[in-house]
């Protein structure tokens, strides 16, 4: 049947940024296609939450807090997840993200941070389990965002980063080809706790959905649902390739209000 290309029965995932959000809704939804999974993120609280609903699916969560903001921290959790479960399949890069601001106060450093936290980790980590990806014929779904196609004023670091770490996919697609396929995930507005002040606000809500051609603000299980594809057999003829999960955009949906200089 079609939809048992879309199980991952018996494989080994690891989920950065799992504490909430995309990272949880994506841990979870692969626990739910048969995947154990190793999280990590800062939070052990949040963590722990996480692994619960991933043990009500069945399967295991080994929890692993960490500040995933250093490459190597982000590195060590394949050696983890092969010492915990003795194989590893797919990898998905969530964290990142970078604080708007506006260009002209946008230091080398603040760029550099960003590129760091958003494309550095994502390779680290995607370095390090690329021997056991190798032997498994596994994956790796990176999450970017709309931000690194489309020009909003104050997203200079964050989509420059996002933008990198789009174009780094297709690169590490080449590389690791044909044993290993690495995709990657445009997001658009998603409601997590990173727009709260978005969903929590009516009227700046009410706007962005209007800005958004399927008018509404994404929700943390369409990127989640979009990750299982790509990393079931489902997926399997898709390397190299930038999925947009946006609503349709074309445009920022969230402008930031900076005057002309």
């Amino acid at each position: 049947m079609i939809l048992d290309r879309f199980r991952l029965t018996d494989q080994v995932a690891v989920v950065t940024g799992a504490g909430r959000g995309i990272g949880a809704a994506t841990a979870v939804a692969l626990a739910e296609a048969g995947a154990d999974v190793v999280i990590s993120s800062r939070t052990e609280p949040q963590l722990a939450q996480v692994a619960a609903l991933v043990a009500a699916t069945g399967r295991r969560a080994h929890v692993v807090p960490a500040d995933l903001s250093d490459p190597a921290a982000a590195g060590e959790l394949a050696r983890i997840a092969t010492a915990e479960f003795g194989r590893l399949d797919l990898v998905v890069n969530n964290i990142g993200g970078t604080y708007p601001r506006p260009l002209l106060e946008t230091s080398g450093d603040f760029l550099e941070e960003a590129f760091r936290f958003n494309v550095s980790t994502a390779h680290a980590l995607t370095v390090a389990a690329a021997p056991s990806l190798l032997e498994s014929g596994g994956s790796v779904v990176n999450i970017s965002s709309v931000m690194g196609r489309v020009a909003g004023r104050g997203f200079a670091a964050y989509g420059t980063a996002k933008a990198a770490l789009a174009h780094y996919t297709r690169l590490a697609a080449a590389d690791l080809a044909p044993k290993v396929r690495v995709n990657a995930i445009s997001v658009g507005s998603v409601a997590t706790s990173a727009l709260a002040v978005v969903v929590g606000d009516d009227d700046l809500r009410g706007r962005m959905e209007s800005a958004t051609p399927l008018g509404r603000i994404g929700e943390a299980e369409d990127i989640a649902a979009t990750v299982v594809f790509l990393a079931s057999s489902a997926g399997r003829y898709f390397t190299g390739k930038i999925i947009e999960v946006d609503g349709g955009l074309q445009a920022p949906n969230l402008e930031l209000g900076l005057p002309d200089l």
